[in-house]
C-alpha cells in the first residue's frame, strides 16, 4: 500500500511535468493557467478554516500518515491541486487533458483509500478546482489572443495550370 501513498504525490509532479512540456508551446497562457491552480489552492485553504473538518484518519486507522490536529480535510487539497490542473491542462491541450483528468481522477481516489480524506472531501476539492480554473480559462481566452498553430499560419500559395 506503500505505491498508493507515494502515488498522491506523484501524480502532482506529473502534472508539473505537462505544465512544463505546455510551457513550450503557450509560454503566458501556461503561466497563468498554473497561476490558476495556486488561486485555487488558496480558496481551499479559506474553506478548511471556515469548514474545520476533522480527517477520518483522526478515528480509524489509515494507511498514510495522518496530518497533525489543525490540518482539516474538507475541501481535500490534493485534489483541488488535482482537479485545477487537470481543467488547465484541458484548456491548454486536449490529449494532455484527458491524461491529466484520470490522473486526478486517481489522486482524489488514493486520498480516500489511504484514509485521509473522506469522498466528499475529494469530490468538493476536484469541482473546486476545476471550476476555478475553468474561469481562469474563460477569462483568458477572452482576453489573450490565442497563437496560431504553424500549420494555420497564412502563407503565400501557388495555383499552376494543369498540363493536357
Amino acid at each position: 500500500m506503500t505505491w498508493l501513498t507515494v502515488g498522491t504525490d506523484a501524480v502532482l509532479v506529473v502534472f508539473a511535468l505537462m505544465f512544463g512540456l505546455l510551457w513550450f508551446q503557450h509560454r503566458l497562457r501556461a503561466f497563468l493557467a498554473g497561476a490558476g491552480v495556486v488561486v485555487a489552492y488558496a480558496i481551499s485553504e479559506v474553506v478548511k478554516l471556515v469548514v474545520q473538518e476533522e480527517r477520518p484518519c483522526r478515528t480509524r486507522p489509515s494507511i498514510a500518515e495522518c496530518p497533525e490536529p489543525g490540518d482539516w480535510s474538507f475541501p481535500s487539497n490534493h485534489s483541488v491541486i488535482a482537479g485545477s490542473s487537470a481543467m488547465a491542462i484541458w484548456a491548454l491541450h486536449r490529449t494532455y487533458g484527458w491524461v491529466a483528468a484520470v490522473c486526478a481522477v486517481a489522486a482524489a481516489a488514493s486520498r480516500v483509500v489511504v484514509g485521509v480524506h473522506y469522498v466528499h472531501d475529494v469530490l468538493a476539492g476536484l469541482a473546486l478546482g476545476a471550476l476555478v480554473s475553468w474561469g481562469i480559462a474563460v477569462l483568458l481566452k477572452k482576453k489573450l489572443p490565442v497563437r496560431p498553430q504553424r500549420a494555420e499560419v497564412d502563407a503565400p500559395t501557388v495555383v499552376m495550370q494543369r498540363l493536357r
